[in-house]
């Protein structure tokens, strides 16, 4: 009798003609036998299976920006776009030359190499959705029904270019998933937040940079991918972090609306104030040099937060109060901010914090007669 070498040649034994069928072309890659394919979603998520000896376990914060971005597809109906998933049969299905299909018994599983967490945030929003249906369901809720059916098709038949490997052991996985998440360097600093353009902060920027003519004359660095230019005074970077600080009073990573779903409304409305804020600045500040205190990175977040403060007293935020407070920028002394060598010493948040100290006290010390001894010599 002949030995049973694999699954698949168990299961042919038995003749089933349950079969999943993967069509795709066979390749060599590095050595390798491959088959590279395009899947549905409903399909590759029927056949993936996940080994913890290869993978890490999935990190919460990655899955749900995962989940926001693919309901910008859902339900913003924005063009999304994923990497290739890599999987390995393990030997598991076999090649059928004749028809150019793959053929996969359907308890026979490819195990991810690359793209756990895409799957998994599909995965978890088939689920969400099919909740979501069986409540709509409940409650007789039925142009809800139809909207959660026209999704769940449209994520069913989402298409995911996929690589199997067919040959390839448990070690030569955790080599590659150890190869693919290690080596490459990530895009960072400018180029990274450039290139997304969905996100409202990101959206703001590139308005104001390109049009607005206060950052027009300050100039704005959207080309060098870590840091700026010499010549600039802003980097696209870090005109985000201001915009973030200016209008939460947040540090760009903790910022809430930072999001993918806005209004052309407040965007107008956001774009005004801004634009109103950066006039202000040039017009009470030093002359811009790439040496002034007060145009340095840190100040400049500095002002933001606590400008966002005096701007939002009323809990919602309020121009004039802005322009009042910005009068007492002519004021400030620069220079008493940081002491001895601090500006070069201190760690980056804490010289922002201490210049948004300084520039709080000042304020609060002074503003009662200076801004208001500004105001009447204005009317002289």
């Amino acid at each position: 009798m002949d030995t049973i070498s694999s699954l698949s040649e168990l299961m042919g034994e038995r003749k089933s003609g349950s079969y999943v069928e993967i069509p795709g072309r066979l390749a060599s890659t590095f050595g390798q036998q491959t088959l590279s394919t395009t899947l549905p979603v409903s399909k590759l998520l029927s056949i993936y299976e996940v080994d913890l000896e290869v993978q890490r376990s999935l990190i919460p914060a990655n899955l749900s920006k995962l989940m926001d971005y693919i309901k910008l597809y859902l339900e913003g109906r924005q063009a999304i776009y994923f990497p290739g998933i890599i999987l390995s049969s393990r030997g598991a299905g076999r090649y059928d030359a004749e028809d150019g299909v793959y053929l996969m018994q359907p308890i026979e599983k490819a195990y991810v190499v690359d793209g756990q967490h895409r799957l998994a945030a599909f995965q978890r929003l088939m689920e969400t959705l099919q909740s979501a249906m069986a409540r709509a369901k409940d409650r007789r809720e039925y142009d809800r029904i139809e909207e959660i059916t026209e999704q769940l098709s449209r994520l069913y038949d989402f298409p995911m270019s996929v690589m199997f490997y067919l040959d390839i052991s448990a070690r030569q996985e955790r080599q590659l998933f150890s190869d693919i998440n290690k080596l490459p360097r990530k895009i960072g600093g400018n180029l990274a937040v450039l290139r997304d353009q969905r996100r409202f902060y990101h959206v703001l920027a590139t308005r104001l940079a390109e049009h607005d003519p206060t950052l027009r004359e300050l100039g704005v660095d959207t080309f060098s991918e870590r840091g700026k230019s010499p010549e600039y005074l802003f980097s696209y970077h870090l005109l985000i972090e201001i915009l973030a600080a200016f209008f939460e009073g947040r540090m760009k990573s903790a910022a809430r609306n930072n999001g993918y779903q806005f209004t052309q409304q407040d965007e107008e409305e956001h774009l005004r104030n801004a634009s109103l804020y950066f006039s202000k600045l040039l017009e009470y500040l030093p002359e811009p040099s790439p040496g002034e205190v007060s145009w340095s990175e840190n100040v400049q977040l500095a002002l933001a937060l606590f400008f966002h403060e005096q701007s939002v007293k009323t809990a919602k935020f309020n121009r004039y109060s802005l322009q009042h407070a910005m009068k007492i920028l002519p004021y400030i002394k620069w220079d008493d901010i940081y002491t001895g060598d601090e500006r070069a010493r201190l760690p980056r948040r804490s010289r922002i914090m201490k210049a948004y100290q300084f520039i709080k006290e000042f304020y609060e010390q002074n503003h009662l007669f200076l801004i208001r001894e500004g105001e009447q010599e204005e009317i002289g």
